[in-house]
């Protein structure tokens, strides 16, 4: 039984820090010319909607191993709207750090 408890209590705790990790310091979301969703966020966090399973993989992904994807080109048909590689599906900007990422790629 008490091993039990500890469990909840530290997946509780785990859940509590993720979803401080996802929000805090972020701006809102916005929605930009093409309908794609933006939002700027400390660099090392997720913006709000790639913050749960294969999404917050993804663009963990793409944040961290920028040189890995910059050389991918993207195969959705992005670069009419000014993407110039793969990376540009999940991060629209990078300053000061902090991230704008973009929902292009989750949706």
């Amino acid at each position: 039984m008490n091993k039990a408890i500890a469990l909840v209590l530290i997946l509780g705790l785990a859940a509590a820090g993720v979803a401080w990790w996802i929000g805090a310091d972020a701006q809102p979301v916005t929605v930009d010319e093409i309908g794609d969703e933006n939002q700027t966020v400390p660099q090392g966090q997720l913006p709000r909607f790639a913050a749960k399973g294969d999404a917050a993989r993804l663009y963990a992904f793409a944040a961290g191993n920028a040189d890995t994807l910059r050389w991918m080109p993207c195969t959705c048909g992005c670069t009419n709207v000014g993407h110039v590689s793969n990376r540009s599906c999940y991060v629209k900007a990078e300053a000061d750090g902090r991230v704008t990422f973009t929902s292009h790629a989750a949706t």
